[in-house]
């Protein structure tokens, strides 16, 4: 075997090692940490923290009612609100109209709690009926459906006339009852037009009953829901409807 030849053959087994070792070192440099190419840092998340029961406000609620008074709340005609504030709870005043937040919301995250009369009276829509209406158009049907029967698109948990709940989850009247509420407002175009529906997502009494179901329009007791365009907040509303229904625990998160 000459010089040259065995020059050529150590050259061709330098090239040979030195590619094996570059590939060996690529697969480790693809193997040492691929998790880190999935990974990011930023935006960091807001600390929130939560209440102690899931009853209690987390630190960036609202709180719309505390128990003790009225104050973030408006009557129908805009002045004082007449309904009863005592033992923690505001409840309903037969005859002196709806109430309202004198904030407005769109899109949030809403908790609020319920009680239906212990004396039981009526049947149907007429035991224990009120309501919460989101934007002050998108009714939840608060009603005593504990062994009450009626249409399904308007008993408890339902959008009213619109969407049948998933389950009937109502405990006896004279037991506090809990609504925890995900709701995303509707979007329009510049023409009125719509862009997005509203969407609702209700658990009650920890049973889920709408699952991020689309909101026809607004609630209307007669006639198709539809929808007329609106500003991206607006108020919140509670039912008079004739019944004591009682509310306590209201805080909300806009989203």
């Amino acid at each position: 075997m000459t010089l040259t030849d065995r020059l050529s053959i150590r050259r061709s087994l330098f090239l040979s090692t030195a590619l094996l070792v570059s590939g060996a070192q690529c697969v480790f440099a693809q193997e040492k940490n691929p998790a880190e190419l999935s990974e990011y840092y930023s935006p960091v998340p807001e600390i929130v923290t939560p209440g102690k029961t899931s009853s209690d406000a987390p630190s960036d609620a609202i709180v719309l009612f505390n128990g003790k008074d009225a104050s973030s709340w408006a009557a129908q005609d805009g002045g004082p609100v007449k309904w009863q504030v005592g033992d923690n709870a505001i409840t309903v005043v037969g005859g002196t109209g709806t109430i309202h937040t004198k904030q407005g919301f769109g899109d949030c995250q809403l908790h609020i709690e319920f009680r239906e009369p212990s004396e039981v009276k009526g049947e149907g829509q007429g035991r224990g009926n009120s309501g919460i209406f989101l934007m002050g158009r998108y009714e939840l049907q608060v009603l005593d459906c504990y062994n009450n029967k009626t249409y399904v698109n308007g008993q408890t948990g339902s959008i009213y006339k619109q969407l049948v709940p998933l389950a009937n989850a109502c405990r006896p009247p004279g037991e506090w009852q809990t609504y925890d509420i995900i709701f995303t407002a509707p979007l329009f175009n510049e023409d009125g037009t719509v862009k997005a529906q509203a969407r609702i997502t209700v658990i009650h009494n920890g049973v889920l009953i709408q699952n991020n179901a689309s909101i026809w329009g607004s609630t209307e007791y007669i006639g198709t829901p539809k929808y007329e365009k609106h500003g991206p907040k607006e108020a919140l509303v509670l039912q008079d409807h004739g019944d004591r229904v009682s509310y306590r625990n209201i805080w909300i998160r806009p989203l």
